[in-house]
């Protein structure tokens, strides 16, 4: 385990977890999409598992699921449980998108046989037209990933994967991801030959990097992927309970990135992908843990984000205008000396 890895533990050692139920997804509701090009609905499930084995061994710098996991291995009827009240929530949605803060894949966090009678729920739903699941690529093998194809058809599968970065030296000192870009490409190879979507999300300013290397990366990242990915979402850092992230936060060592960048970020990588389906949903935003800019542009921005994930259009964000984007601009230009986030005037009474 590296250095890092071990004082994500650390911290992990002195969280406590809120009672979980077992017998109920962590979270479940319905929300905009875009599928087959086509604005629709998708309905979300975040089934509650052991979580992330990653997580349980070292963990990511920014991530905080594990506060929502169970710490034993959840039992078969308490997922089935889990599927059937979320199901019963459904309206006739065309994509179901299943997280379980971990890997779906993953055999030890549910196991196959498991992960197929839960997809089979999922297209017994009449207007099903794509399944979405997240793995590592450590756990997307072949001949798994052809019968989960399978079991699901004829709707799509999606595969996504957590990126975060394109750069090795990003992942291992800033985000302590446990993969490299190379098992990357390895998984995105076998679901392409499998027929299977891929999306790839990639983290918005992981920890160590100034805004303007943040925005660089995020950037340089989609140049790299953009012929292996058929979706990318972006994920803005938020500061989430006993991370890594929250430390430095606490300690004025770090800020969620501007919602300037997040635009900046979004209007880059469509010229330099214009095909590619790019997507940023921004968790906690307009708030201190998340991405903000100064309150009184954060609605505005955030719309305008939250259209272009829709429409694909980088014309929503013409006109966007505040006084504290020459605060952004500024502090680009001086993080470069500092090595440190400048907290602004008027964060100072957050």
């Amino acid at each position: 385990m590296s250095d890092i890895g071990e004082f994500v533990q650390q911290i992990k050692k002195n969280s406590r977890r809120k009672n979980q139920n077992p017998n109920k997804p962590a979270g479940c509701w319905s929300e905009d999409d875009l599928i087959n090009g086509r604005k629709t609905k998708s309905l979300v499930v975040i089934l509650r598992t052991s979580g992330c084995r990653w997580s349980r061994y070292s963990g990511c710098t920014m991530c905080g699921y594990f506060n929502d996991s169970l710490e034993k291995p959840v039992e078969r009827g308490q997922l089935l449980a889990q599927m059937r009240y979320a199901l019963s929530l459904y309206k006739n949605e065309q994509g179901i998108k299943i997280f379980t803060s971990g890997s779906f894949l993953d055999g030890e966090e549910i196991p196959y046989d498991l992960q197929v009678d839960l997809l089979k729920q999922c297209v017994q739903k009449v207007g099903v037209k794509k399944v979405s699941v997240e793995s590592r690529p450590e756990f997307i093998k072949k001949e798994k990933i052809a019968n989960l194809r399978d079991v699901i058809e004829p709707a799509t599968l999606e595969v996504s994967i957590g990126l975060e970065s394109a750069d090795d030296k990003v992942l291992r000192g800033a985000v302590n991801k446990g993969f490299t870009f190379k098992d990357y490409e390895k998984a995105v190879d076998i679901l392409k030959k499998e027929g299977v979507l891929v999306k790839t999300y990639v983290l918005i300013k992981p920890p160590f990097l100034s805004e303007g290397d943040a925005i660089a990366d995020s950037v340089n990242t989609v140049k790299k992927i953009k012929e292996l990915t058929d979706t990318v979402s972006f994920n803005p850092v938020s500061v989430h309970r006993n991370t890594l992230v929250e430390y430095l936060w606490k300690r004025g060592e770090y800020r969620p990135p501007w919602l300037w960048s997040i635009v900046e970020i979004l209007k880059r990588s469509k010229e330099v992908a214009p095909d590619l389906e790019m997507k940023c949903d921004v968790t906690g935003g307009g708030t201190r843990r998340g991405a903000h800019n100064c309150r009184a542009c954060d609605a505005q921005v955030l719309d305008a984000i939250r259209r272009f994930s829709l429409e694909q259009d980088t014309g929503v964000f013409n006109g966007l205008e505040c006084q504290c984007k020459h605060t952004w601009k500024t502090s680009i230009d001086l993080e470069s000396f500092t090595y440190n986030p400048l907290v602004v005037e008027y964060e100072k009474g957050w």
